[in-house]
């Protein structure tokens, strides 16, 4: 078994910032990759962000380049996502998922089970 939980979520207002968190643990025999993705009221879930475990190489969604930074700490299997100059738009429940080859040498998918942003004055 896998377990990944996010914290970090919270109200903040317009202009304001957050740091998500997100850790992995259990089975985990080695990490591939792990990234945010958030779903609104009413959308679908979208992605973010992501980075790769090896060599750390990140990739985001238009909605949060220059103002969202994606990073890991390799040995707490955690994964971070720096909010910056926050809109109301970027208001959602924030999921994180991680990549992982188990120690079967399975590939395998884990989400977490979501924070809430909410983005307000």
């Amino acid at each position: 078994q896998v377990q990944v939980v996010e914290s970090g979520g919270g109200l903040v207002q317009p202009g304001g910032s957050l740091r998500l968190s997100c850790a992995a643990s259990g089975s985990i025999f080695s990490i591939y990759g792990m990234g945010w993705y958030r779903q609104a009221p009413g959308k679908e879930r979208e992605f973010v962000a992501t980075i790769n475990w090896s060599g750390g190489s990140t990739y985001y969604a238009d909605s949060g380049k220059g103002r969202f930074t994606i990073s890991r700490d390799n040995a707490k299997n955690t994964v971070y996502l720096q909010m910056n100059s926050l809109k109301p738009e970027d208001t959602a429940v924030y999921y994180c998922k991680a990549r992982v080859r188990t120690p079967s040498q399975n590939y395998q998918e884990y989400w977490g089970q979501g924070t809430q942003v909410t983005v307000s004055s």
